[in-house]
């Protein structure tokens, strides 16, 4: 079966690593989130920044502070990292963004990285 989101993906990871070429690790996170918004809707994305992510509790929506880094396209939500590793923690926190949001794919993108492919994981939610 085809995968209908992996130019979407493959885009956005190549607009993460001409990002990471020309910053190199070791800068804040909210840097790499500014430089990455600019590089995709250069290249026509259709960027959301800081996207406010309610939950539903009881049928009752509740603003509770969450933030998407970056949805892409309506469709991939981006959360992006400067840390040593990505933790179980991170993937679990990526996996509750797609399930409260409704939204299918997400990527985590760790920048404190050598080679940006390293720092990358995707995750599909019920496809």
């Amino acid at each position: 079966m085809d995968d209908p989101y992996s130019d979407l993906t493959r885009g956005i990871i190549g607009a993460a690593i001409a990002v990471h070429r020309a910053l190199g690790p070791g800068l804040l996170e909210s840097t790499y989130e500014a430089c990455l918004a600019f590089e995709l809707q250069e290249r026509g994305f259709k960027v959301e920044k800081q996207k406010s992510l309610p939950v539903v509790y009881r049928q009752v929506v509740l603003d509770c502070g969450y933030r998407i880094d970056l949805l892409v396209e309506d469709t991939v939500i981006v959360e992006l990292k400067a840390v040593e590793k990505i933790d179980k923690i991170h993937e679990a926190q990526l996996l509750s963004y797609l399930k409260l949001s409704q939204h299918k794919i997400g990527l985590i993108i760790n920048f404190n990285v050598e080679i940006l492919t390293d720092g990358v994981r995707r995750r599909v939610l019920n496809l």
